[in-house]
């Protein structure tokens, strides 16, 4: 066992697993709007709305690395 590894728990290890998950996401979503920014008409309403989603999500995951990484006043 190698003592430099942190012990996670079950909970922790799930929440690495999500936001994983989530940035996953959020990559996704920027790579749709930055294709469908680039074609002739883009649809500026879609775009508007996955800019909302992916904002959301990176909300999400600051929410959940705030839970892994909590804030310690020292």
């Amino acid at each position: 066992m190698n003592d430099d590894d942190p012990f996670l728990t079950e909970e922790e290890l799930a929440l690495h697993a999500e936001v994983k998950l989530l940035r996953q996401e959020h990559a996704d979503l920027d790579a749709s709007i930055e294709a469908l920014s680039h074609m002739p008409l883009p649809d500026q309403l879609l775009i508007a709305r996955l800019k909302r989603k992916k904002l959301l999500l990176r909300d999400e995951i600051v929410r959940i690395e705030g839970r892994i990484l909590p804030d310690i006043i020292a």
